[in-house]
């Protein structure tokens, strides 16, 4: 007896073969898929470690009390009942009450809820020192939850290198940009750091539109500052409180006969304090400064040069000392290379 193939059976079996092995392509293609998005996913957001830098921070800084209470309030007068409150700006506010206070009554205390609900914050510091020329580190700036920038520092330009985020601005009279609104968000909050009594007394005057008086300014500051007073906050003067005596054991106060010139921490250096404590994770870039090459250019922007730094009230080699160690107990990670 011959047997003879059924065709039309043979033709329905490869057909299910044949959609069987494409629908096996797809299901794998698909995982592959899923895969990749997952791993981009976590290429752009990095997971974040609770509490990390402060726990680090820890190892360097002895008797260190996180403090995430950033603005001063007319709500909590801690600093008019406390010992900051002894000592005047920068430490304290002793001398400056009536300003502040005047102040406080037209602007706000809170850190938008975007940010303050956020379980784990990843903050990035970003300095104005030349290391970030050609750096292309925008976009990596741009993907952390709190982005801090010093002074005025342009933005528009050089987004490749210094990304186009900006969470706080951190500035004081003489580094005020005179339009607020060209190098930063909407949303940007304008943290305010007066250093002597004359600066409380300028944002007072910005604020309630009163008469400008310029003395005592090292440089003349904005005369017009076009802000919108709801983005503007005042620093809590315990961080360079904080930063002077327990980071850097620099002296509040030089004896009455000494020659020595006040030395304060800088402004970047200061806000690296606030984000040990406001953060969990705390990087930097633009940071360091080539202090043995004297033509080197200071900043990423501009012409000004390290000669010009013999001059500056700031010990930039005891702050750059201090964060090496912060790097080493883990505080802190470099963005670019520090000098």
């Amino acid at each position: 007896m011959n047997w003879k193939p059924d065709c039309s059976k043979l033709f329905h079996l490869l057909v299910f073969l044949v959609l069987l092995l494409v629908v096996l392509a797809m299901l794998s293609l698909s995982d592959l898929t899923l895969k990749a998005n997952v791993h981009y996913s976590v290429a752009v957001k990095p997971s974040c470690q609770i509490g990390y830098s402060t726990a680090c921070a820890k190892r360097v800084i002895s008797n260190f009390t996180r403090n995430t209470q950033l603005f001063l309030s007319l709500n909590d007068i801690w600093w008019i009942q406390k010992n900051p409150a002894i000592n005047e700006l920068p430490y304290g506010v002793k001398g400056s009450e009536q300003s502040i206070n005047k102040i406080l009554a037209r602007i706000q205390y809170d850190m938008p809820e975007s940010i303050s609900r956020l379980i784990c914050k990843r903050c990035v510091i970003v300095g104005n020192g030349y290391t970030l020329k050609n750096s292309s580190l925008g976009e990596t700036i741009n993907e952390y939850d709190v982005v801090i920038r010093i002074n005025d520092a342009p933005v528009r330009g050089y987004e490749k290198d210094v990304g186009s985020k900006t969470t706080l601005r951190f500035f004081y009279p003489e580094s005020a940009a005179k339009d607020p609104n060209t190098e930063n968000n909407p949303s940007t909050l304008l943290v305010f750091l007066p250093f002597k009594q004359v600066d409380a007394q300028w944002l007072r005057e910005i604020v309630y539109d009163e008469k400008r008086f310029r003395k005592g300014f090292w440089r003349a500051p904005p005369l017009i500052w076009e802000a919108n007073p709801s983005n503007i906050r005042i620093l809590n003067p315990y961080y360079i409180h904080q930063a002077a005596t327990k980071l850097l054991n620099m002296p509040l106060k030089l004896p009455p006969k000494s020659k020595q010139k006040p030395v304060h921490p800088t402004t970047g250096f200061l806000a690296i304090t606030v984000a040990l404590n406001y953060c969990d994770e705390v990087h930097i870039a633009g940071f360091g400064y080539p202090l043995t090459k004297q033509s080197t250019p200071i900043h990423y922007y501009g012409k000004t040069t390290m000669k010009e730094m013999s001059n500056s009230e700031h010990n930039v080699t005891h702050e750059q000392q201090f964060l090496k160690r912060l790097v080493t107990s883990g505080a802190i990670k470099y963005l670019t290379v520090s000098e």
